[in-house]
């Protein structure tokens, strides 16, 4: 069974609401349709039922399993307001800017059903910038305890490719932090470990990912990565992260030999740590095109609850692939 199927398989066995705030975009009724077909999620669309359903009709798509949500139309409105300006009250936010807000960006709307308990994920960034949706999740949401720092990871599966987790990796940071000191890069890593642990059910491989392998060059930018490393293998000692290391050096057996001889990681990483988000967002888009890989995300960690964002060229399968993803991250919250 491959990655995609098994997640799809974990959100079945206890299926959790996602909500959809993204209906103007026909990808986002496709995927829809897809999730309520294969029965992976309740799912909960935004906006007008009857719009939305005229468009669904026309083209096909079957949504009289999910639910609708017309925030101007919507019982639970000023509930949502109150508890909008109760969360944001240190910005004095008024109640009549509240209502404005949520009526006006359906992203806020999306995040309050998540807060107030209504859906246990959103998923969204279609059309959105993945600001605009990350904003809007850590402004109502906030961040989950004990967290270090919200980060933003790809799950990326490489078809007939025997490296990683049958093909299946992690690439972190490429969707939220530029340019991350040694101790973010740390807390990247060791959340990202985490992520992969959860989502994919193997032993994360760690690798901190630097154009140089283990003193080949000298730079700042290495010297990064190396004390990021140390503070991964202080903090976790049972997490298997091995760095700097260059990519190739990183996944491939023969040249984890030659370069990083000795090596618990070198060779075996699934788990890839890149220096910045410029080196994150290149590659996975580069392993994407050229290996014709699935590339989910960017997938949130460190958020109270699941928001997941999307690459505006997604497809509507990969919008089904990040709502199985979210269910899996809502069945896991402990209450």
């Amino acid at each position: 069974m491959g990655f995609i199927d098994s997640i799809k398989q974990r959100a079945k066995a206890d299926k959790k609401t996602i909500v959809l705030p993204e209906t103007a975009d026909m990808r986002t009724l496709q995927a829809a349709h897809k999730v309520l077909e294969e029965d992976i999620a309740n799912i909960i669309l935004i906006g007008d039922k009857t719009d939305i359903n005229k468009r669904a009709v026309e083209n096909g798509l079957d949504l009289s399993k999910a639910g609708f949500v017309d925030p101007y139309d919507c019982p639970k409105l000023n509930d949502y307001v109150a508890l909008l300006v109760e969360i944001r009250k240190k910005k004095g936010i008024t109640p009549e800017e509240a209502k404005e807000l949520l009526l006006t960006n359906l992203l806020y709307f999306g995040c309050i059903m998540v807060k107030a308990g209504d859906a246990d994920g959103m998923v969204a960034g279609a059309v959105n910038s993945s600001a605009n949706v990350l904003r809007a999740a850590l402004q109502i949401l906030k961040t989950a305890p004990d967290t270090k720092l919200v980060s933003a990871f790809f799950l990326v599966v490489v078809p007939n490719c025997d490296m990683g987790a049958n093909g299946t990796f992690v690439f972190s940071d490429a969707g939220l932090n530029q340019f991350p000191n040694a101790e973010e890069l740390a807390a990247i890593a060791e959340s990202s470990a985490k992520s992969f642990r959860l989502l994919v059910d193997e032993e994360p491989i760690v690798a901190m990912l630097s154009h140089s392998t283990k003193g080949s060059a000298k730079h700042p930018y290495v010297d990064k990565v190396i004390e990021a490393t140390k503070i991964v293998n202080r903090e976790c000692p049972d997490l298997k992260c091995d760095g700097e290391l260059q990519s190739d050096a990183a996944i491939v057996p023969e040249v984890a030999a030659s370069k990083a001889p000795g090596s618990t990681v070198a060779g075996k990483a699934n788990v890839l740590i890149f220096p910045d988000l410029d080196a994150g967002n290149i590659g996975y888009k580069l392993v994407q095109r050229l290996a014709k890989a699935d590339a989910y995300g960017p997938i949130t960690q460190g958020i109270a609850k699941p928001v997941n964002d999307l690459s505006r060229g997604c497809s509507a399968d990969d919008i089904v692939g990040v709502v199985a993803i979210t269910a899996v991250q809502a069945q896991a919250l402990i209450e």
